[in-house]
């Protein structure tokens, strides 16, 4: 387990290694998508503030506009990614990266089964343990257990298939096949990026523990500090993570759930 944990630290490493040369080379075309993803967000909230009280249909209506506005400008951050992973820096740009409409259909189609699997765990938990509501047991023991065993297991399921956008982008695959094919490739590697997951949410941990011990000055510096720099990293990073979790890949083309659960 000891060793297992080195290797799987130095693969960590290497990729905060990769992913920080990549971002500090392509730092203002990287940090640009992700302002913009961050405008996109705080515009949306902003403007249903102010419409709120003129109309219900216009308001639905700009939330869907924004939320699609916000995925398009994030499948476009992971295709110029892996245009730069690629060594196509030079021939790329922001605008030619923007995602085909199917691959934007195919990620909202993705996106509901994603909700779906997610919904469907915690179901299952709950089910499992509903039949010990007449064991005896304290119906408040029996919920905070359930409540916390769900938890676990839709981030374990979060973990295992949220790599399933770059599966549209890279390979062009299909909705419910690259959600099957992030269960696949992270197989084996749960224990790799929930430490890259550690490393790069460092400074958001950080962030909280400053907030909560009333450090308004010294939270918003590490705020700020992780927007411009560990937001970028972090998408970087994964994309690499990614390409090298591809890389060792040697499962079948066609993978099932079944056998990539566990």
């Amino acid at each position: 387990m000891i060793e297992f944990l080195k290797e799987s630290t130095f693969t960590v490493n290497e990729v905060i290694g990769k992913a920080w040369i990549l971002t500090k080379r392509n730092y203002f075309s990287i940090a640009t998508l992700c302002f913009l993803m961050f405008l996109t967000s705080n515009a949306s909230g902003l403007m249903a503030f102010f419409l709120k009280d003129v109309s219900k249909g216009l308001n639905i209506f700009m939330a869907a506009l924004f939320v699609m506005l916000y995925f398009t400008l994030n499948l476009s951050l992971l295709k110029y990614i892996f245009h730069l992973l690629d060594d196509e820096e030079h021939d790329v740009s922001i605008v030619s990266t923007l995602p085909t409409r199917q691959q934007i259909i195919r990620f909202l189609i993705a996106m509901c089964y994603f909700m779906f699997c997610i919904v469907g765990v915690y179901s299952v938990v709950a089910l499992v343990g509903f039949p010990f509501i007449y064991t005896g047991i304290k119906m408040s023991v029996v919920t905070n257990v359930a409540i916390s065993v769900g938890t676990v297991a839709i981030f374990i399921t979060w973990i295992r298939i949220s790599f399933f956008p770059f599966f549209i982008i890279d390979k062009n695959q299909p909705p419910f096949g690259s959600i099957k094919f992030s269960l696949a490739i992270t197989k084996g590697n749960f224990t790799k990026i929930l430490l890259l997951l550690l490393v790069l949410g460092g400074f958001y941990i950080l962030y909280l523990l400053v907030s909560y011990m009333q450090w308004p000055i010294v939270s918003f510096l590490i705020n700020i500090l992780s927007s411009f720099i560990i937001v970028p990293l972090s998408n970087v990073a994964l994309t690499i993570a990614y390409r090298k979790m591809m890389s060792e890949y040697k499962g079948d083309e066609h993978p099932d759930i079944i056998h990539n659960i566990v």
